[in-house]
């Protein structure tokens, strides 16, 4: 008998794609898989022409290039019959929620055709595990330590705290390193085509674009020439001084250069 208990049939499926922006990047492969009441599986892959570049660093993570999809059809030929495959079943996937729904959501949108998740259940296994593993100081001091935090939420209690979870995590996952370098490198959750310390500005390919505001996914070089008092508004707020400095910089029209590394 098979642990997932189903009313009706559960699409589980998973995208890779052109880049992180879901308004913006296209489908490069889909993958699903359709689970049935009776538990039979249909699993069905397959690439997709997103009709523009893939980024370097994107293809770094999926190994997908342009060449691979070259051939393959573009995301309006399949549009329809991948909508009926998906009629009438509920939903589940890792991070579907924030990422890989939107994302479809946007696809179906540009071909005139409507992903509408009314009546559906969405299994999300990120939020999931979220939940089961909580992230708070004082359940990385239970799991790292072995003990409860006492005092939790007094500034002294809890750095304290956190030192000892650090060197309980490195005697726990030696993997991770020792050193402070070794630490840094470990703890950075940043995406690697950002350009500034917030991911304001980002890589895609060799041209930078906007990845925040109303001018998310634009090319930086023309919201600089079109939109230059957006730009103006980011060296008058309350950014990093690597935000403004490439605000400032592209007014000028001076643009960051991937070789710049």
């Amino acid at each position: 008998m098979s642990l997932l208990q189903l009313e009706r049939p559960i699409i589980f499926f998973d995208l890779e794609t052109t880049g992180t922006n879901v308004v913006r990047d296209r489908i490069v492969e889909i993958s699903v898989v359709k689970v049935f009441p009776d538990g039979r599986r249909e699993t069905n892959t397959r690439l997709i022409n997103p009709e523009m570049p893939i980024p370097e660093g994107a293809a770094a993570i999926h190994g997908i290039t342009d060449a691979d999809v070259a051939e393959q059809p573009v995301f309006s030929v399949i549009a329809a019959n991948l909508l009926r495959y998906f009629d009438g079943c509920d939903i589940g996937g890792y991070n579907i929620i924030k990422f890989d729904i939107p994302l479809l959501t946007n696809e179906f949108n540009r071909v005139g055709l409507e992903f509408s998740m009314a009546g559906r259940k969405v299994v999300d296994a990120y939020n999931i595990f979220c939940k089961l593993f909580p992230r708070t100081l004082g359940d990385a001091y239970r799991l790292f330590c072995g003990k409860e935090l006492e005092d939790a939420h007094s500034a002294e209690a809890d750095t304290l705290a956190t030192l000892d979870v650090v060197l309980g995590q490195i005697a726990k996952h030696p993997e991770i390193g020792a050193t402070v370098g070794e630490l840094h490198k470990f703890s950075e959750n940043s995406n690697p085509d950002n350009i500034d310390s917030q991911g304001r500005f980002r890589w895609s390919g060799t041209d930078v674009i906007v990845s925040f505001g109303k001018y998310s996914g634009r090319l930086l070089r023309e919201v600089a020439m079109n939109e230059p008092g957006f730009l103006r508004w980011i060296i008058r707020s309350d950014f990093p001084d690597d935000v403004k400095k490439i605000a400032t910089d592209a007014l000028a029209g001076i643009f960051p250069r991937k070789s710049d590394g």
